[in-house]
């Protein structure tokens, strides 16, 4: 398959009222099977594109935090309350987009799986990695070079 990567990538919530830009490509894809997330997203896992802060906007709306309030905020569109991005703790350069905001989503495959301890067991998806929990810090470095990889055989 050949993913357009032509930027800017742009979405929103369902309503609209909250539409997000990104000028860079995502440098990790992954699917959290933990039960916060599906509790969340009232699904079986939700889904992350991890982007450079720098390359992400609010483009239309403003974001109100949700979620549990915690450490990492969640943002979620006001009128609608659709979950749109994350800002985990501590990782101030990334942000975590629910990748299916934007507009065009035929890129979207998680690349790693995080939380399998907890994963439903009928909820397969096409990740090469997988996790008990969250990877290590120290192994996200060479998951973004494999996933970098892995996204150059796409094109």
């Amino acid at each position: 398959m050949t993913i357009d990567r032509s930027l800017p990538w742009d979405g929103g919530c369902r309503c609209g009222r909250l539409r997000i830009r990104t000028t860079a490509l995502p440098v990790l894809t992954m699917a959290c099977h933990c039960r916060g997330c599906q509790r969340m997203s009232a699904s079986a896992y939700s889904l992350t594109a991890m982007f450079p802060n720098s390359g992400f906007a609010v483009s239309e709306g403003s974001p109100v935090i949700g979620g549990m309030h915690g450490e990492h905020r969640h943002f979620f569109c006001a009128h609608c309350k659709s979950w749109v991005f994350t800002r985990p703790h501590g990782v101030d350069e990334f942000v975590n987009v629910r990748p299916t905001m934007f507009d065009e989503v035929s890129w979207l495959s998680p690349f790693i799986e995080t939380y399998t301890s907890e994963k439903l067991p009928w909820a397969d998806t096409p990740a090469r990695r997988r996790f008990e929990k969250f990877p290590a810090m120290t192994e996200y470095a060479g998951l973004v070079a494999d996933f970098a990889k892995h996204w150059s055989s796409q094109a």
